[in-house]
Parts: structure tokens; C-alpha cells; sequence
């Protein structure tokens, strides 16, 4: 039988059971497709609930994107677990001081209220579908539209408020799910690296940073498949958001690890023998150099300069791309190396990450890729860039 985990090798002092690296790259995964979720919902509710209009041509969008990435959330754990048909033991026969049970009902009720939202939201769609439409398209839309043709001034009224409820309720949720991974990490008070108050906070804008720039990517590269021109007021606001975002968070990760090491607790020497030893390439190179220095330079110089066009596009798109990687770098160092500092505080363990198997580099990789694929084919039933169900002005029409 094919062992569960692999003894990864190690240097100083170690204890034996921390050379097994029992978090593997699944669990990198994990909260990396979690924020995907709740940034992109973000953004959606930019324009549902405070009404910003440059973002009208990603709102329905972004909140497809965001239910398919979340039908994908609990993939990675799945896969993770030895026993995966076990999964619903926690929610069926919970332990109400675990946070694994929470995060089921969690999970279920934001996949439902996401449901919710997107079918007032395309319910004309529905209606006209089962109108014009044959056959088993037309089939499913009469379902969907549940026997109701109404699309009367009154009806409509009645779906958007229904849409801007179902968005504010949203928003802690949203925040709320992926803030509970970062909860997870930051009360381990067995791993130095991970005991931190500020580690909910940092998973939560880092979220927020990830979803918007997915954003970018997927609507850039969605325009030119299309062959639409990119709505820049839409493409310069993401970048804004993205930009604010971005130095805030920033702040954040460098105050973490100033809290580390001005605490200097037992362990500290080990932790700056990681940090300036096997983690200068992955941390301060990749994570903070490449993935957000580089992207906040690039944008800081084009607001300045006023840029617009193809520049801007051209830009922001890499922008965006490098801070999607900054983010999964983060996710990899918060996850593996908390795990590659020994519990001794006196060694360190290198993980060595599989390319084949349940937990290897290439099923992480159709994890990824999986959303993205029943995206593609969801904006061919609901086409989000159609005008056939642009929300009224909701009550906060005049945030900005």
C-alpha cells in the first residue's frame, strides 16, 4: 500500500513526527481558491450594494466566478483527507468548539445565498430562454424560471431588492469564510510561525487582492476572446482597488513578522536561520519582490503618468498575474514553511512536494484549473456581458 505521507529530509535537532510534512500542497490550494471566492464577491458587490457604475461590466461576472471557484473549496480537503466519505461527519455529528464544523454550514449557506443572488439575478435570462428556446435548453430554463413569466416593472423591483439583500448579507460571508482559514493558522499556538493575531487579517486582504486581480486576468482575456474592447474606466477602477488593497496588505504581512521577531520568543534563532537561509528566494524575492513590490512600482507609475490604452490593459493584466502568484507564494510560505521550522526550535525540515499522486503538483494544478473550466462553459448558459439583467441602482447609489 502506497504510504499516506513521505519522511521529508531535515538538518539540526528534530522531533520524529515532524518529519512527516502532513499539510502538503493541497492545503496551499485551499485557502488560495478561498480568497478567489471572497475577492471576487467583493468586487461584485462593489456595484450591487454601493452602487460604484464602473464596475457594471464585471458584476455578473465576477459573482459566476466566485460560485465556481466556491463549488471547488472543499476539492482540496477531500483530497487531503485519508477517509474523505468522512468529510460529513463533521457537520452531521459536529463538536461545536471545532472551527472544521463551522466552516461546513459556513460553506453551505454562502454556496446557497451564492445560488440565490445569481438566479433573481439572470431570472429574465430564464424567462426569455423558456420563451424563444426548444429543446432541452429550453427545458431547463422553464424549470428554471419556476412557471413565473412576469418581468413587469413591479416584478423586476421586487428581484432587485431581493439582489441587493442577498449582497450585503453576502459580504460578511464572504469575508467571513476566508477570514476562518487564517483564524485556523493563527491559533496554533504549537507553530511560532503561525501564532499570530494579525494572520486572519492578512488572509483576508490578501483574499480580497487575489480576487480582484483574477478579475483582471479573466475579463482582459475574456474581451479579447470576444473581441470587445476592454471598458477601461471598469479596468482602471480594478486597478485601483487592486493598488489600495495591495500596500494595505503589505503593511500588514511586514508588521507580522516585525511582531516575530520583536517578541523573540523561544525558537526566534531557528525561525532567522529559515528566514534568511531557505526562505530569501521564496519570501522576500517572490512573495515581496516579484509579486508586490514589482505589481504596486507598476501601477503607482501609470497612475502617475496617467496612462490609458493598451498601455494601461498591457499593465495592469501583468499586475494582476504577478499578484496572483505573490498570493500563492504567501499561501505556500504560511502553509509549508511553518511546517519546515522544527517544533524543537532547534532544526529545520525541507519538504520535497510530489509531481504525481492525490496530493502531487498536477492534481493541485487540475484543482486550479477545474473552476475555470466550468466557468468557461457557465457564461455560455448565463452570459454575463449581455444586458438582459443589469440591476436597478441599489439604496447605496451614491457611495463612490
Amino acid at each position: 500500500m502506497e504510504p499516506l505521507y513521505d519522511l521529508a529530509t531535515y538538518t539540526g535537532s528534530v522531533y520524529p513526527n515532524d518529519t512527516v510534512i502532513a499539510w502538503s500542497v493541497m492545503i496551499v490550494v485551499y485557502p488560495y481558491i478561498t480568497g478567489l471566492v471572497a475577492g471576487a464577491f467583493t468586487v461584485s458587490s462593489m456595484y450591487h450594494v454601493f452602487g460604484m457604475e464602473r464596475f457594471k461590466p464585471v458584476a455578473q461576472f465576477a459573482l459566476l466566478t466566485a460560485l465556481c471557484f466556491m463549488f471547488f473549496v472543499p476539492v482540496p480537503l477531500l483530497l487531503h483527507l485519508g477517509h474523505p466519505e468522512r468529510a460529513f461527519n463533521a457537520v452531521l455529528t459536529p463538536h461545536w468548539t471545532s472551527a472544521m464544523a463551522a466552516f461546513g454550514y459556513f460553506a453551505g449557506f454562502y454556496v446557497i445565498l451564492l445560488m440565490l443572488e445569481i438566479w433573481f439575478m439572470f431570472r429574465p435570462h430564464f424567462v426569455r430562454q423558456a420563451q424563444q428556446r426548444t429543446g432541452p435548453v429550453g427545458t431547463l430554463c422553464r424549470v428554471l424560471s419556476l412557471g413565473s413569466y412576469d418581468l413587469s416593472k413591479k416584478a423586476m423591483s421586487y428581484d432587485h431588492k431581493w439582489i441587493f439583500a442577498l449582497a450585503v448579507i453576502g459580504i460578511p460571508g464572504a469575508h467571513g469564510l476566508h477570514g476562518y482559514v487564517g483564524f485556523i493558522f493563527g491559533s496554533l499556538k504549537s507553530r511560532e510561525w503561525w501564532s499570530s493575531d494579525l494572520m486572519p487579517v492578512v488572509f483576508l486582504f490578501s483574499a480580497v487582492i487575489s480576487g480582484v486581480a483574477l478579475l483582471i486576468v479573466l475579463y482582459v482575456l475574456s474581451c479579447r476572446l470576444r473581441r470587445v474592447a476592454v471598458d477601461l474606466a471598469c479596468l482602471k477602477g480594478l486597478a485601483y482597488v487592486l493598488w489600495g488593497f495591495m500596500m494595505f496588505t503589505l503593511v500588514l504581512e511586514g508588521l507580522e513578522f516585525s511582531n516575530i521577531v520583536y517578541k523573540g520568543r523561544e525558537g526566534i534563532e531557528t525561525i532567522m536561520e529559515y528566514v534568511m537561509g531557505p526562505l530569501v528566494v521564496p519570501f522576500f524575492i517572490l512573495q515581496f519582490g516579484i509579486g508586490a513590490v514589482t505589481p504596486i512600482a507598476v501601477i503607482s507609475y501609470m497612475i502617475w503618468r496617467g496612462t490609458t490604452g493598451k498601455a494601461l490593459i498591457a499593465g495592469v493584466t501583468v499586475s494582476a498575474a504577478l499578484v496572483l502568484f505573490s498570493v500563492l507564494m504567501m499561501r505556500w510560505n504560511v502553509v509549508i514553511g511553518g511546517q519546515e521550522i522544527s517544533k524543537t526550535g532547534q532544526g529545520l525540515v525541507h519538504y520535497h512536494m510530489q509531481l504525481f499522486g492525490r496530493e502531487g503538483l498536477l492534481a493541485s494544478i487540475a484543482v486550479v484549473a477545474a473552476p475555470l473550466i466550468l466557468l468557461a462553459g457557465l457564461v455560455r448558459l448565463l452570459p454575463p456581458w449581455a444586458d438582459h439583467a443589469t440591476p436597478a441602482p441599489s439604496p447605496l447609489a451614491g457611495a463612490r
